[in-house]
């Protein structure tokens, strides 16, 4: 999930503010506040607006909700930051924010390609491949074990060293393959990372990641909802499952058309969430005629901080219009930029989109 990164100089002031009007907001029902309380605040990730709505919020869950918005894991952390930051600049890449010396070293070693390195190193501090290390304010990734680093996502240099594979060969010997968690969570970070596909290991990565027992269907999402598409064939190989999500995703609107039925409700919220990001025009409108609401956020992990006509309006026309004509909202705003699909195209350069939308507005 995107998160808001903090100014240079944060206020917490303000951010008290913050938490005070998104209290108004919520008694107002304003639901873009519903989103973000569903997509940051844990209690509520899976409950409806008209369930947040009737719920006696307190200032407490508000503070939470602002600062997981701003990815801190809680209030206090992101207090503590504020009024005492510590020597490691956000701005850092990651690897030079590592306090631990130890790990920080294995990260060195890994990033160097240092095969036989890595190996005396994890042989002299067994542990270490169990561990995780914390980065506030991240958008994804918050608290990674060393595995996670072989995926370069979040990027930190752009690129990877020709033997990653045998460098991940090596943490998975060491002990790190009885991690499920962090077998599944660095398949998901191989898989939507553009750098593995970039640096020709990303298949390569997934078939061992798998060999050693990472879940295949756990990553779909996040390949499809990054448009890695070679990843996703290559998960679906692996024995992924094929579901009205990922149909839609890859554009497969005759299997899209036979899973619909038995397809559960965030199912068909996800599937209209990609089919509208890709364009795929056929399988929105087999979705809308099945009764998806095209005015609703999208799920978390599909870019929840926008509606299907935002992720549209950056390039594909023809589903525009179509989300236009079933009563998609000219006026929904982000959550993260507070802007409409309009200025989404116009940001995004696609200027036939957005004088259609505009003129739309004028005449509304």
């Amino acid at each position: 999930m995107p998160v808001k990164p903090l100014p240079s100089n944060p206020n917490l002031d303000h951010l008290r503010y913050q938490a005070k009007d998104l209290l108004s907001a919520h008694a107002a029902r304003d639901p873009q506040v519903a989103q973000r309380i569903r997509e940051f605040h844990p209690r509520f990730h899976r409950a409806t607006d008209a369930a947040i709505f009737i719920t006696n919020l307190s200032l407490a869950d508000a503070q939470l909700t602002i600062a997981r918005e701003r990815g801190f894991e809680n209030w206090a952390r992101l207090k503590r930051h504020i009024e005492k930051p510590t020597p490691t600049d956000l701005g850092l890449p990651r690897h030079e924010r590592i306090e631990d010396g130890t790990f920080r070293c294995a990260v060195d070693l890994l990033d160097q390609g240092n095969v036989a390195g890595v190996s005396a190193w994890l042989l002299e501090h067994p542990n270490l491949v169990h561990q995780h290390v914390l980065f506030e304010g991240a958008d994804y990734s918050r608290n990674p074990t060393l595995l996670e680093f072989v995926a370069e996502n979040p990027v930190r240099h752009g690129t990877l060293p020709a033997n990653i594979v045998e460098v991940t060969r090596v943490i998975l010997d060491a002990g790190a393959d009885q991690d499920r968690s962090a077998l599944n969570q660095t398949l998901e970070l191989v898989c939507s990372g553009r750098v593995p596909r970039e640096c020709g290991v990303q298949r390569a990565l997934i078939d061992l990641l798998c060999d050693r027992g990472a879940d295949p269907n756990r990553a779909m999402s996040a390949a499809l909802g990054h448009a890695e598409f070679e990843a996703a064939n290559t998960l679906i190989a692996r024995g992924a499952q094929l579901d009205l999500t990922a149909a839609a995703g890859m554009g497969r609107i005759e299997d899209a058309r036979q899973l619909l039925a038995a397809a559960s409700n965030e199912d068909r919220h996800r599937a209209l969430a990609l089919a509208s990001q890709f364009g795929h025009t056929g399988i929105v409108r087999l979705l809308l005629d099945a009764g998806e609401d095209p005015n609703r956020y999208n799920p978390a992990g599909f870019h929840a901080h926008s509606t299907p006509l935002h992720q549209a309006a950056c390039g594909h026309e023809e589903t525009v219009r179509l989300l236009v004509e079933r009563g998609a909202r000219l006026d929904a705003k982000d959550t993260m930029w507070q802007a409409t699909p309009a200025e989404w195209a116009k940001h995004e350069g696609q200027t036939k989109i957005e004088q259609y939308l505009l003129a739309l507005e004028e005449n509304r």
